[in-house]
Parts: structure tokens; C-alpha cells; sequence
């Protein structure tokens, strides 16, 4: 019997993994720069705990969890998001105690939701996002966009839009939902069940309906931009200000709602403007959660943060034509004809590995020829040749794969050597 890798989930093959790796470290960098320090939590969690933050009301909670019963009888749910296991731990861990607040994480890892399969969307898939957990500071508003904007910029992209709204408070949320309630009611029955589900307990999903989001009522609801009170509508002018000081361009979107329950205040979307990046153009969604650790049993610790699609981003790269630098070139290949050499060779290419030289060796016995050839394919610096000749004299036929120069050194100078045209290259 064949297998096949999963629906919705793919291989990354080391033509492929490399890239990534330059994309976790763009990601590394920025944190370390902004000093948000990496937190890392289960792949599953307690199936309440999604239940509870995100929304029972939400497409994820509803219909996108991989949710399973284990031997202990208990519900258990592959994370499909980041922030609700971030802020258990900083709950669980007591990390409100901490001396310098707001507590500032980052972490990447797969998210697990059971979608149909997109250009850039998988139901396993790879997220990198930011939590900043303990202020109401809407300067770490900013701060987060920014982190954000940077990663991008870093990776080279250029076409992105900005995108922010105000979700408000409680008051102005419990407000917004009586006046959405109202709108909807008397034509409810014109939209699909989850709609109407909804309804009564959380109708700004509907506002997030993907059957129904061509209603002419979706249009036509009531903008919370009108319900928000005098204190909200500080808030978001301070975020405004804070971003227009650090030179950021946004537009403001009075329907940007995002798709979970526990938003609240700023809430933004980045995404890409290129030509040819598909239909679904967001990057990066995120926002203010204020509640959200008293929601899981923690005291009040007001938080903000964000997630982005690593492979979402990846294609962004390649729609604005980015290049990657090329993967590191192979150090020394060594190339051992015989028995007796073999031993030398495998001797030798763990001396060089271990003094931190990258190096390989052929271990399919294979010609000479064949090996110069896997040595060009490499792309290695060096090639060391040992024959019977060299191992009778102890030495290695080193030669330069750029200018095709050689010479006969002692086994044991090669180290030295090599290092030594490192610094001179």
C-alpha cells in the first residue's frame, strides 16, 4: 500500500526547508530587537479553553477544530491559534508577577484547523506571532504593528497596506450587538443557520459570514464606529498618533471585525498588494484582548497581539519577486579511493567538522570522477583527495574548486589551512 501525505498538510523538502530558515531568523532577529523573548506550548490544549476564548460562536470552534477524546475520557483540541495557550501559561505560570510588565513573548509553531485547502492555507500550517500580556498602554499597540511591519520589511516586501479599526469596550460592544440584533431579526430567516445561531449570542459574526456575505443587510448593519464611547474613541486616536509618529501608513476600515471572540479596542490586518498574490490578499491579523486572562481564571492583564502565515509570507516574497540568499556552500568535500583511504578520509572529515568546517564525503564508493561531479553539484570551496599515494605519505591532495589550483599538505595541516584561506576569502 502507497501512502500520501495528508489532505491539507504538505512536505517540506530541504530545497524548500532553507528558506524557511531564513525566514525564522528574520523573525528571531526582530524579537530580539524588540526584546519579546519565546514561549513555547503543547500542540493540543484542553478543548474548553478554546471554547471559552475564542468563541462558540466562531467558524473555528464550530466547524475547524481537530478535536479528540483521550484515554482519560478528557476533550483535548490541536491548537488552531496561539494566543489563548500563551496567555493559559502566563496564567498558569504566573507570569502577572513578573517585575517588568508588559510580559512580552513570541513564538512560532503549527496551528491545526480543518479548512478547505487554499493557495497558502493548509489545515496544518505555520504561525509567528507576538503577545504582549499586563498593559493597557495604547503605545504597545503601536509597538506591536510595528514589530509586525518590520518582519516584513525585512523580508523584503514593499507592497503592504495597513489596515486598522476600533472594536471598542464592553459598552460600546453590547450596544453595537443590541442595534446588529435589531437589523437583523426581522430578516434572519434569509441567512444560513449559523447566522442565525448568532444572532442572539454574538451577531458580529454574522458581519463575518462567508455564506452570506453578499446580503445587501451586511452592507447596510449599523458600524460600530457609531457606538464607540468617549474613552474608546481616545484610545484609538492615541494608536493613531503613536503610529503616525513612528512613520507608519494605515487606513482605518470601520468593517475590519477580525473572526474571534475575544478582541477588543485596536484591531488591524496587514496585507499584500501585489499583483498575482491571489484573492485572498491578508497576511496578518491581530489586536487588543483586554479580558482574556480573567476569561481563563487569571487577574485583570490587559493584552495585545498578533499571528501571520509563514507560508502566507513566503508567497508574498515570491509574488514581489524576493530572492533568498543562496543556501551555504559546502566547505571540503573529501574524496577517499580505497579502503585504506576511507579510513584516512572519515578520520579527517570528522577533525574538520568538528573545528566547525562544513564537510562531506561520498559513501557510495563511487568514481572519482562521479565525486568531483557531487563535489561542482555542492558547490564545495575545496576538495580533499586522498589516495594510496597520500596515505603512504600522510598527506592530502587539497585542491581549490574556484581556480582548480592544488597542492600536497600534511593530513594534519589541513584544518589550519582551510581556516586560514577562510579569512583570506
Amino acid at each position: 500500500m502507497r501512502f500520501k501525505v495528508p489532505r491539507g498538510t504538505q512536505d517540506l523538502l530541504p530545497t524548500e526547508t532553507w528558506k524557511w530558515q531564513c525566514v525564522e531568523e528574520i523573525v528571531r532577529d526582530v524579537c530580539d530587537v524588540y526584546r519579546y523573548k519565546e514561549i513555547r506550548t503543547p500542540i493540543f490544549e484542553q478543548t474548553e479553553l478554546f471554547q471559552r476564548t475564542v468563541g462558540d460562536t466562531t467558524d473555528i470552534v464550530q466547524k475547524e477544530m481537530y478535536t479528540f477524546t483521550d484515554r482519560g475520557n478528557r476533550s483535548l483540541t490541536l491548537r488552531p491559534e496561539g494566543t489563548a495557550p500563551v496567555v493559559r501559561s502566563f496564567v498558569e505560570n504566573k507570569m502577572f508577577g513578573y517585575p517588568d510588565q508588559p510580559v512580552k513573548l513570541y513564538y512560532t509553531g503549527p496551528m491545526f484547523r480543518y479548512e478547505r485547502q487554499q493557495a497558502g492555507r493548509y489545515r496544518q500550517f505555520v504561525q509567528f506571532g507576538v503577545e504582549a500580556i499586563g498593559s493597557n498602554d495604547p503605545a504597545i499597540d503601536a509597538e506591536v504593528i510595528a514589530l509586525a511591519m518590520d518582519v516584513y520589511k525585512r523580508a523584503g516586501l514593499s507592497k503592504l497596506k495597513l489596515v486598522i479599526n476600533s472594536l471598542g469596550d464592553t459598552e460600546c460592544r453590547n450596544a453595537h450587538k443590541t442595534a446588529l440584533i435589531e437589523h437583523f431579526e426581522p430578516s434572519i430567516d434569509e441567512f444560513c443557520s449559523d447566522c442565525k445561531t448568532r444572532l442572539e449570542k454574538n451577531p458580529l459574526r454574522i458581519l463575518d459570514c462567508k455564506v452570506d456575505s453578499e446580503h445587501p443587510l451586511i452592507a447596510s448593519a449599523p458600524s460600530l464606529a457609531h457606538y464607540l464611547n468617549e474613552e474608546s474613541t481616545a484610545y484609538f486616536e492615541a494608536v493613531q498618533n503613536y503610529l503616525g509618529d513612528a512613520g507608519i501608513d494605515y487606513e482605518v476600515d470601520a468593517n475590519l471585525v477580525r473572526g474571534l471572540d475575544y478582541y477588543n479596542h485596536t484591531a488591524f490586518e496587514i496585507m499584500s498588494t501585489s499583483d498575482g498574490f491571489g484573492a485572498i490578499t491578508t497576511l496578518c491579523g491581530g489586536g487588543r484582548y483586554n479580558g482574556l486572562a480573567e476569561e481563563i481564571g487569571g487577574p485583570s492583564a490587559p493584552g495585545i497581539g498578533f499571528a501571520m502565515s509563514i507560508e502566507r509570507l513566503l508567497l508574498a516574497m515570491e509574488a514581489e519577486g524576493v530572492s533568498f540568499e543562496e543556501e551555504p556552500s559546502l566547505d571540503v568535500y573529501v574524496i577517499a579511493l580505497g579502503d585504506d583511504a576511507k579510513r584516512v578520509g572519515a578520520k579527517l572529515l570528522h577533525t574538520l567538522r568538528t573545528n566547525g568546517i562544513r564537510a562531506d564525503m561520498d559513501y557510495t564508493n563511487r568514481k572519482m570522477k562521479a565525486q568531483m561531479k557531487s563535489a561542482d553539484r555542492l558547490k564545495a570551496n575545496y576538495v580533499a583527495i586522498i589516495g594510496d599515494e597520500e596515505v603512504a605519505d600522510d598527506v592530502v591532495m587539497l585542491r581549490s574548486m574556484r581556480d582548480r589550483e592544488q597542492e600536497k599538505i600534511s593530513t594534519n595541516e589541513v584544518v589550519q589551512k582551510i581556516l586560514e584561506k577562510g579569512k583570506e576569502d
